[in-house]
């Protein structure tokens, strides 16, 4: 009798041995550490036991550009992922990577996906589709920025934490009020070209590269050098010579001054919500990112930033199924309406948006609707439905450090864009060179 119960478990371990020598192995590779990398983490532990056929094993790479270089370098040594994370500015660098990548929408009609890609926000869904609509990679963390306000850091200034700071004219009155009360960080940044050139263009409805900022084919040139955005980054040199605008840094390093409680105001993500929902001891509002009144079309609406998931070429059919498997999984809309309302980052899906609000959940976190209707307040128009423009990661390069010489006082707002834009167009040529 032992003997057979000992038998019968034996066969059973060889039976789940088996099985799990059966799996098929997924690699993902992205971006994210801290609450969002466990929140991913969550993600695939998720899919992994929702189901038997396939394991997904998630690695972290490094920052966006990191990631994105470990990728290429990666598939030139044939060792690449079934799956990249890559942020929004690499989009033009994965198209024209010809023989990288399985575009998502061959993937899921290869693999008979119950799929359809009209389910995500076509303001999303635009940046990572061809001409015709086919979406080639999978939209995944999209966030805008917005305006992030210590309300206690107001009240303490004497200034009502309800005021209103819809125009970057009123933003300047409350600056100087906090200013003239000692206030050491009025306002600060993440992401500086993404918010105070990228968004501002395509909020005011101004170009910041000509065809459809590079929409319309490769030989595009930048022209974000016009009145509009030299007006705003003037102001913001101006601001930073009085020490209304305290510069941190090219990436987020603002972003643990304010959910320390230093300054006052703050121009982010929408993603930024994950961390200052959880380390901010003092009341805070998410606000529309501010205008200038006065422009005409403004506010149009903000474009997307964050990262979409892309299946790199040269895997097996099996993981190929695999691969739409866990992509489904990511974008079904309860997944995708958790993922939202824990970090801020966009729903993605028409379906998890309403999920979210029949959820009550934008009425019990006031303002975390803020980014979806300045998304989609909107029909998005040829200068404000994204960009698609080769070495873009360089190019911002460029932008940071001609800021920087603004915030400085080393150069005029002109001078700086104007430099900017002729030191981009020559990495634009090279692109465009390369990939005809």
């Amino acid at each position: 009798m032992n003997r057979t119960i000992a038998t019968t478990t034996i066969l059973a371990a060889m039976a789940l041995a088996g099985a799990a020598q059966a799996q098929t192995e997924i690699e993902f590779w992205h971006a994210f550490t801290g609450r969002l990398g466990d929140l991913v983490a969550a993600q695939v532990e998720g899919f992994n036991a929702s189901q038997s056929d396939y394991k997904v094993v998630a690695t972290h790479k490094g920052n966006y550009s990191e990631t994105l270089n470990a990728g290429i370098a990666a598939f030139r040594a044939g060792e690449q992922p079934d799956i990249l994370m890559v942020f929004e500015v690499g989009t033009a660098t994965m198209m024209a990577a010809k023989g990288a990548i399985k575009p998502v929408y061959e993937v899921m009609e290869e693999a008979g996906a119950d799929w359809n890609p009209d389910n995500y926000i076509a303001s999303v869904k635009g940046y990572y589709t061809t001409p015709d609509g086919r979406m080639l990679s999978m939209p995944f963390n999209s966030s805008t920025p917005v305006l992030w306000v210590n309300r206690d850091a107001l009240a303490a200034a004497g200034i009502d934490p309800d005021t209103d700071l819809s125009t970057w004219q009123k933003v300047g009155a409350v600056l100087d009020e906090l200013k003239a009360k000692g206030h050491q960080c009025p306002l600060t940044t993440a992401w500086q070209s993404w918010v105070h050139l990228e968004n501002l263009s395509a909020y005011h409805d101004v170009p910041f590269a000509t065809k459809e900022n590079g929409f319309g084919g490769l030989d595009t040139e930048l022209v974000f050098n016009g009145p509009v955005q030299v007006k705003h980054i003037q102001q913001m040199g101006d601001w930073a010579k009085e020490g209304k605008f305290v510069y941190k840094g090219r990436r987020n390093e603002g972003g643990a001054d304010f959910r320390a409680g230093a300054c006052a105001l703050f121009t982010e993500s929408s993603a930024g919500y994950a961390g200052i929902k959880s380390e901010a001891q003092f009341a805070f509002d998410v606000r529309p990112l501010p205008y200038w009144e006065g422009v005409e079309g403004a506010p149009q609406n903000t474009i997307i930033g964050g990262a979409s998931l892309w299946v790199m070429a040269g895997q097996t059919p099996e993981e190929y199924k695999g691969v739409a498997a866990f992509l489904n999984y990511l974008s079904s809309d309860e997944v995708m309406a958790k993922w939202h309302q824990d970090t801020g980052y966009l729903p993605i899906t028409i379906g998890a948006a309403n999920l979210t609000r029949a959820s009550g959940f934008y009425e019990a976190n006031p303002g975390t609707e803020v980014a979806l209707l300045q998304m989609t307040a909107k029909e998005p128009t040829p200068n404000s439905k994204g960009l698609r423009l080769g070495s873009f990661d360089q190019i911002r390069g460029i932008i940071d450090e001609e800021l920087e010489a603004v915030w400085t006082g080393d150069k005029t707002a002109q001078q700086a864009l104007d430099s900017a834009v002729e030191r981009g167009n020559v990495l634009l040529r090279r692109f465009e060179a390369a990939n005809r």
